[in-house]
């Protein structure tokens, strides 16, 4: 019997030649130097004054568009915006130019919703439960692009989840900032798409408006953080506050004083000592500490965790034993003029085709839609009855944008839309979310997609990789915020 070699079915031995095109253009870590002026941190303007690990600026669509229009059949991508492999596409499909505004912000449209797979067709979904059968694999979303830029948001036939304006509308509200939605082909109007379910799994996406695209792109600068580890002591039934600081205290003390440390972050989260068990009447206190220098947040600081087992509170054990430290980056994010990334398509021949960057203009000023206010300026229709979590009338969706976090938060209904509309504001979402407390929030309005959504400033630290936040994506502060209770501010 033959024996198959591990090339029996490459696209070679099938008789498929394909076109292999690739981009450059993204890395910017060559010229660091002389474009460190521009590159001020996106949300504080803190200058960049550490040498990075990496440099790369978003690219858009028009490198993949280029590609294809030379015959390639597959475009390697470095760091280009999710958008783009949707925008690039499907303007080399209906050859669009470079200011067809709209239809490139529908581009836009389509290619967020899409970008995260299953999560257009019920994963991560807030309304789960009317979701027929959660047993199946979800099917991947497909975007239909129509000529104008408007999609229709399906899925194939037979797979898993569903596909509806809900499902639609929670990915459109993940990770975004302001209605203004940039990439570095098009400014689209989050605040202008219309969505509406015209079958079964069947979802279209219309009507974007799109203004020229931005004088800057972003740029994904990483750093090293340095080195990180963390402990968490269990303290159990009473007095676990002066458990917690006995705990703290010893543990610094025997590493000669959190000041040694370039970051450190304690936190403590109590639990009822009546719980009916052991584990729900065990409160926890976190400690994690930063430092460029291994050694200490390595060997020092664990041993030092370890040996206060047998010197300190009561009932002394920890959820895992000290381990190493870690190595963590830190994103910065940053904006640079559009003229600094020199992008070009490299075809399999080697021939080099350099891709212009678009020209940016004044914003469109075509009438936008906006919110009808409520006659009497405060609706008290749609909203959630006395004691009644947010969950009960609406759905959320959130997520992490670099060091802050986004939570979009929408009703079914314009009743609905009007209660969080004139209801939701900034210090609402202060009350309810305790832990944004003290930091800045921004507040936008998408009454065409009957949502608010919020920006926390900074409620992750200095990203993902380095946050020390219990939620560290932020992924379930849309949940938190639907089991709050809304009490008027008195």
């Amino acid at each position: 019997m033959a024996v198959p070699t591990p090339f029996a079915h490459s696209p070679l031995a099938i008789g498929l030649h394909a076109s292999v095109a690739h981009i450059e253009g993204d890395d910017l870590m060559d010229r660091i130097d002389d474009l460190r002026p521009q590159l001020g941190h996106l949300d504080t303007g803190e200058p960049l004054v550490e040498q990075p690990v990496s440099a790369n600026a978003y690219l858009g669509g028009w490198g993949i568009a280029t590609a294809l229009d030379a015959g390639a059949d597959i475009v390697i991508c470095p760091r280009v915006t999710d958008a783009a492999l949707v925008i690039g596409p499907s303007a080399w499909w209906w050859t669009w130019q470079r200011d067809d505004w709209d239809a490139l912000a529908g581009a836009v449209a389509a290619g967020h919703i899409i970008e995260c797979g299953p999560q257009a067709t019920g994963g991560n979904f807030a309304g789960f439960r009317s979701l027929l059968r959660l047993d199946i694999p979800f099917g991947f979303p497909i975007a239909e692009v129509d000529s104008d830029g408007s999609s229709v948001i399906t899925k194939h036939p037979g797979t898993g989840g569903t596909v509806t304006v809900d499902t639609v509308t929670a990915q459109l509200l993940y990770e975004i900032g302001d209605v203004r939605y940039a990439n570095p082909d098009v400014m689209t109007r989050f605040d202008t798409i219309q969505v509406a379910q015209i079958g079964a799994d069947r979802v279209s996406v219309s009507a974007a408006i799109g203004e020229p695209a931005p004088p800057t792109t972003k740029v994904c600068i990483n750093l090293d953080g340095g080195y990180r580890n963390r402990v968490t002591f269990v303290l159990t039934g009473l007095e676990q506050q002066a458990k917690a600081d006995w705990a703290r205290d010893a543990l610094f003390a025997a590493v000669g004083g959190a000041a040694r440390f370039d970051d450190v972050d304690v936190r403590f989260v109590s639990a009822p000592p009546d719980a009916p068990t052991q584990e729900q009447a065990s409160g926890r206190l976190h400690v994690s500490v930063r430092s460029s220098d291994e050694r200490l947040v390595s060997r020092a600081f664990s041993q030092a965790a370890t040996e206060l087992a047998l010197s300190t509170y009561p009932g002394f054990f920890v959820s895992s034993p000290p381990g190493p430290a870690q190595s963590i980056g830190e994103f910065w994010p940053a904006l640079v003029d559009a003229d600094a990334v020199h992008q070009e398509v490299v075809l399999a021949s080697g021939r080099r085709l350099t891709i212009p960057n678009t020209p940016s203009a004044a914003p469109r000023t075509d009438p936008i839609f906006q919110p009808e206010r409520s006659k009497n300026g405060i609706s008290s229709g749609g909203g959630p009855g006395a004691g009644e979590a947010l969950g009960a009338r609406f759905l959320a969706r959130s997520g992490d944008k670099g060091g802050n976090a986004n939570v979009g938060i929408w009703a079914r209904d314009a009743d609905g839309y009007a209660w969080l509309r004139d209801h939701l504001d900034i210090d609402a979402i202060h009350r309810l979310l305790p832990e944004a407390a003290g930091l800045v929030v921004q507040r936008f309005e998408l009454a065409n997609l009957n949502a608010l959504n919020f920006v926390i400033i900074g409620y992750l630290g200095r990203g993902v990789a380095s946050s020390t936040n219990f939620d560290a994506q932020a992924k379930g502060l849309g949940e938190y915020l639907l089991s709050r209770v809304y009490e008027s501010k008195r």
